[in-house]
């Protein structure tokens, strides 16, 4: 009998916080789950930590492949898997001991429900608690809230009735970045519903490297969701497309400012989310008055300091 979750961990050189995150899912208080770890084509030390768990839990499966990305490494997972629903994690991230236990609540009593997601705690590389909610749409989903931004905030915070991606397919393995948003605008255009629990059940680990700091590819990978889903609902993206943009530049500035990157990087980002649509600041009058204080202001004291400097040299 197969177990009622497959959880999908693609694992690329994640030695670093790979058995934290092994760990937390191996300590879920529902327990009828199987754990695939995908080696994507590691130089480090991830197949043989993923190994050690394998030797230790029989629910624990591991595969090596050379690397063919991290959506064709979700899809595999997707295909070796035979149980009603698909979770995924990322192997920095963590989950909370009920994460399972309330998603399949959440599931067996929708059935209409296709995904289901909770809400994100931020985590200290270290992967400490800081205690600082991710904010973001739990209900009434409609596909242009996949535009603006990913309410589900990370792939490690969604489970997937098997049978969603029979219907729509998997993931677009062209794709690197967005392409979770890409896949939840497919099953909300559907007849497939996505809700979120109103828990606190994963934790979402920023760090410096990886997919997070790489902000410009980032934006591409959105421009590619878009031409996607104008392909699929032009009327929708025109009407959206610029407000959306510029939700997008300033989350991209924004977190250019929390990585400490150049603020020229926050700048160029910032600037022209003001330029796709400056009534932002109206619209979301708070983010968009912080952010601009926060971006702008480190480049005004980056300029004062390099003045400075100039002056003593």
């Amino acid at each position: 009998m197969s177990a009622a979750f497959t959880v999908v961990m693609p694992a690329y050189n994640a030695a670093a916080y790979l058995s934290q995150t092994i760990e937390s899912v191996l300590s879920q208080t529902f327990t009828n789950f199987e754990l695939i770890i995908i080696d994507d084509g590691s130089t480090d030390d991830t197949a043989a930590i993923a190994d050690k768990y394998n030797k230790i839990d029989e629910r624990v499966k591991v595969l090596v492949q050379c690397n063919q990305g991290v959506s064709a490494t979700r899809n595999q997972g997707i295909n070796l898997s035979q149980s009603k629903y698909i979770a995924f994690i990322d192997a920095d991230d963590k989950w909370f001991p009920k994460n399972l236990k309330f998603h399949l609540e959440h599931l067996e009593k929708n059935p209409d429900l296709g995904v289901s997601y909770a809400k994100v705690e931020f985590l200290n590389p270290d992967g400490s608690h800081t205690g600082k909610i991710a904010r973001g749409r739990l209900t009434k989903l409609q596909p242009q809230h996949f535009l603006y931004e990913n309410p589900t905030m990370t792939v490690s915070n969604i489970v997937v009735r098997r049978q969603v991606f029979e219907d729509i397919g998997c993931f677009d393995c062209t794709m690197s970045y967005s392409e979770d948003m890409d896949f939840l605008f497919r099953v909300v255009c559907s007849h497939w519903k996505i809700e979120g629990i109103e828990q606190v059940l994963i934790g979402y680990r920023t760090t410096q490297g990886g997919l997070s700091s790489q902000l410009y590819k980032m934006e591409e990978g959105w421009e590619t969701l878009m031409d996607k889903a104008r392909a699929n609902a032009p009327e929708l993206v025109d009407q959206h497309y610029c407000r959306a943009r510029s939700n997008h530049l300033r989350y991209l500035a924004r977190r250019a400012f929390r990585l400490r990157l150049s603020p020229k990087v926050g700048v160029d980002f910032l600037n022209r989310a003001l330029n796709s649509d400056w009534r932002l600041v109206i619209r979301e009058p708070g983010t968009t008055l912080v952010t601009i204080l926060a971006v702008y202001g480190a480049q005004i004291l980056n300029y004062v300091n390099l003045r400075k400097f100039s002056q003593v040299v």
